[in-house]
């Protein structure tokens, strides 16, 4: 069995509404599980007190917005080369979920930083990255809105999502490539298999970054099915319109 079957409308709704609800039940149970277990059953950090509990929100949203941009690019990609529809609805469905990750990220990340630098916002490298990045996104979903011919649309919007790319590395590896920020490098640097969380904050964060992943996977699976049935509704009423 090929990857390349799901291309298909039919087959991906059709594996959608058999995974979908799998997906909402462990989603919902890990994204609890490591909330509540991280923000109400583990010890205040010695220098930054309770404040560092954000963490169990503010990573795993950031982790997201950065990962959901480059589930984009793929898709995009896949768009570009093998013109198949259902890679651009992907892409799509994909971009207002990745905006409000983006934006969960900045919100904590500002509350967070607030207390531990004394300041809401600095022109941090990762910071001005990150917000770019944001911006990139509402670009994204208004080149869609703005344009009338849908695969024109996914044309531009994949080479815009191209571009956008560079920020979604410079958003992961800004405070490597700049020795130089208040930001605090990454938890898990994923080249070392390092972090910097002790485990009995680790634990609750792993679950949550988890449950984020699969809140993620299952709205946008639940939102390309919503595309696709939007296409071809919008298809059969141009067919009766045009037999009318």
């Amino acid at each position: 069995m090929s990857l390349w079957e799901y291309a298909n409308p039919v087959k991906f709704l059709r594996l959608s509404e058999q995974v979908l609800p799998v997906l909402w039940v462990l989603a919902a149970a890990s994204v609890g599980t490591g909330l509540i277990w991280g923000f109400f059953f583990t010890p205040d950090e010695r220098l930054q007190g309770s404040t560092v509990k954000i963490l169990f929100l503010h990573v795993p949203a950031a982790l997201m917005a950065i990962n959901a941009w480059f589930m984009m690019l793929v898709a995009s990609l896949i768009w570009l080369i093998r013109r198949h529809h259902v890679s651009a609805l992907a892409a799509k469905a994909a971009a207002p979920v990745g905006v409000v990750f983006t934006l969960i990220a900045l919100v904590t990340g500002a509350i967070w930083g607030q207390p531990i630098w004394g300041t809401w916002w600095v022109w941090d490298p990762r910071l001005t990255s990150f917000l770019i990045l944001f911006l990139f996104y509402l670009g994204y979903i208004a080149l869609w809105e703005a344009i009338e011919d849908p695969d024109t649309a996914a044309d531009l919007t994949s080479v815009l999502c191209l571009v956008g790319s560079v920020f979604a590395v410079l958003s992961r590896y800004a405070v490597q490539f700049w020795n130089q920020g208040l930001h605090q490098g990454t938890s898990v640097p994923v080249a070392t298999g390092e972090r910097s969380v002790a485990d009995v904050f680790w634990q609750p964060l792993l679950i949550s970054m988890i449950g984020f992943g699969l809140l993620f996977l299952a709205l946008v699976l639940y939102r390309t099915g919503t595309e696709i049935r939007i296409r071809r509704t919008a298809a059969l009423l141009a067919r009766t319109g045009a037999r009318g």
